[in-house]
C-alpha cells in the first residue's frame, strides 16, 4: 500500500512492475528514467496529447505518472476487437507522425542514457520505439494515448514506423498474430498502407519492407544479447526473438506488389 492510496498491478507483460494508484501510476526507475522524463516534459510543453505526464517520484524512488483511463490489450487472448480495426491504424499512425514532429526540435542533455544505448544526433527524432497494441489505450473516442515510455529514445522516423507496422498491420510471424485474433492476411498490404497514409509517408514505400525486416532483426538480436547472460527469466524471451526470425522470413516472402501503394 502506498502513502497515497491502494495499490493495483496494471495488467500485461509490458506493465511489469507497474501499479495504479488513483489516477497516477508507479514504476520502477532505471537509468534512463531521466531522459524518458526530459521527453516527455519536452512534448507537455509542446501541448502533444496522448502521453503520460511527469509527476516526480514516490517514496520509494519510483517513478509517477498520470494515468491514461480506457481499455487496453492486458493479458486478453485474442485481443479486443478494436485492435484490428482501421480507426486503430489511421489514428495510431497519426499519432506517431505527431510524436515525431514534436520531437523533431528536441535536445538531450548531453550525458543523457537512453534504453536502447543508441546515441543522439541531429536529424533524428524521439522514437517510442514499442507503439504496439500492448502499449496502446483506447476509449470509445479512439485513441487515447500510449505508455510505457521505458524504449523511448533516439530513432530515424522509420526505424519507429517500422515496429508499428509490424505489430499493427500485422506484418509479424503469423503464429503470433493468430493467438491474437487477426486473420485477414490478404487485407494486410491494404492495412499497410493505411498504416502509412495516416503516418503521411511520402519516402519510397517499395523499400519500406526492408526497414521492417531491419527493424525485425534488430530486435531479435536484442532480445538474445540480454538472454545470454544466464538469467533464466531472460532466457526465457528467446521464443520471442525466433517468432522475429520467422517473421523476417515472411516478410522477406512477401511479392514486390505489397509494397507498392495502389491508386
Amino acid at each position: 500500500m502506498s502513502e497515497h492510496g491502494e495499490e493495483q498491478r496494471l495488467p500485461g507483460g509490458r506493465h511489469v512492475g507497474g501499479v495504479r494508484v488513483g489516477d497516477t501510476v508507479h514504476r520502477q526507475s532505471n537509468v534512463w528514467t531521466p531522459a524518458v522524463h526530459s521527453v516527455l516534459r519536452h512534448l507537455e510543453s509542446a501541448g502533444f496529447e496522448g502521453a503520460p505526464r511527469v509527476l516526480g517520484h514516490d517514496e520509494q524512488g519510483r517513478e509517477v505518472l498520470t494515468f491514461l483511463q480506457g481499455d487496453t490489450v492486458g493479458e486478453q487472448h485474442p485481443w479486443p476487437t478494436w485492435a484490428h480495426t482501421d480507426d486503430a491504424l489511421r489514428q495510431t499512425g497519426a499519432w506517431l507522425r505527431r510524436l515525431h514532429d514534436a520531437t523533431a526540435d528536441y535536445v538531450p542533455e548531453p550525458d543523457a542514457v537512453w534504453f536502447s544505448g543508441r546515441p543522439w544526433r541531429p536529424g533524428l527524432v524521439v522514437g517510442h520505439h514499442d507503439a504496439s497494441p500492448y502499449n496502446a489505450v483506447w476509449s470509445d473516442d479512439g485513441l487515447v494515448g500510449f505508455v510505457d515510455w521505458d524504449t523511448a529514445g533516439p530513432s530515424s522516423r522509420e526505424l519507429d514506423l517500422a515496429y508499428t507496422a509490424l505489430t499493427w498491420v500485422p506484418l509479424h510471424a503469423r503464429r503470433v498474430v493468430e493467438r491474437q485474433g487477426f486473420t485477414a492476411f490478404d487485407d494486410r498490404s491494404r492495412r499497410l498502407h493505411l498504416l502509412l497514409d495516416a503516418y503521411g509517408y511520402d519516402s519510397d514505400r517499395t523499400a519500406f519492407g526492408t526497414a521492417v525486416v531491419g527493424r525485425a532483426r534488430l530486435n531479435a538480436d536484442a532480445i538474445r544479447r540480454i538472454a545470454g547472460g544466464g538469467d533464466p527469466a531472460l532466457a526465457a524471451l528467446l521464443p520471442i526473438a525466433a517468432d522475429l526470425d520467422q517473421a523476417v522470413v515472411e516478410i522477406e516472402a512477401l511479392p514486390a506488389a505489397f509494397w507498392k501503394q495502389q491508386g
